[in-house]
């Protein structure tokens, strides 16, 4: 058994950290699930809903901000939406689920971590995507998404940045629209196949939702305090752990 206040504690301060930084915060709540013992076929579509409702709140208040970039946006999820909405429909073993969410918690943790030792500096000219290599990174990040219910931000953005496609603001802006549709997409491939829901998933989405409100507002303005990351970083690692460790 678990403790719901304490789950929907964590699942807001997930969506505050995470929705300051352009992302809808799934990752952080199947760390939070994990840490409280959810099952593996509950974890999924419940993390999915979630990005949803966040998500969007994301999506309009950066693109009000005027970070938003279409070109880039259509070229990521022309790729990504089908292939999200098959690994939605697909289902992992329980086991496999739980490694492969457990590798993605990690090596977002470790990107959080490694950032902090990283010296500012003055961002690169942004890039002209090429589309046939776009339209490919989205598929590829697009299935992991709907297989593993992270809605495929925790990828997309360091991607946008390491190929020089978006700056920070821009990157955070189109991951939050880009997590919005995979997040739609593996949730409706989840609905095609077992046409069911987590009966407590309404008490989550009000925490996720207040959560995504406060940090999405903080986001549109200034992005990822170094305590938080910190923070957050320790608390991926942990529920990382858990899952890879599990028999």
């Amino acid at each position: 058994m678990y403790d719901s206040a304490i789950l929907c504690m964590l699942i807001f301060i997930a969506a505050v950290l995470y929705s300051s930084v352009g992302h809808a915060g799934a990752s952080g709540y199947l760390a939070a699930m994990a840490l409280m013992g959810i099952a593996p076929e509950v974890m999924r579509p419940a993390a999915l809903v979630m990005n949803i409702f966040v998500a969007t709140i994301g999506t309009i208040r950066f693109y009000r901000a005027g970070y938003f970039s279409w070109s880039l946006f259509l070229q990521l999820a022309t790729g990504s939406i089908p292939l999200a909405l098959l690994g939605g429909y697909l289902t992992l073993p329980h086991r496999a689920y739980k490694q492969i969410v457990g590798v993605i918690l990690l090596l977002t943790a470790i990107r959080l971590l490694a950032s902090l030792w990283r010296a500012a500096a003055m961002e690169p000219a942004e890039k002209h995507a090429n589309p046939i290599v776009a339209v490919g990174c989205g598929a590829g990040i697009g299935l992991l998404a709907g297989l593993t219910g992270t809605g495929g931000g925790i990828f997309m953005t360091p991607l946008l940045l390491f190929m020089n496609w978006a700056q920070t603001k821009k990157a955070a802006a189109v991951s939050v629209a880009f997590i919005l549709v995979n997040s739609i997409a593996g949730l409706a491939g989840h609905w095609a196949k077992v046409q069911t829901m987590p009966a407590h998933v309404g008490y989550w989405v009000v925490a996720a939702v207040l959560g995504g409100l406060i940090g999405s507002e903080l986001g549109s303005q200034r992005l990822g305090h170094p305590v938080l990351k910190f923070l957050l970083g320790i608390v991926l690692m942990i529920a990382a752990g858990k899952l890879l460790t599990v028999r």
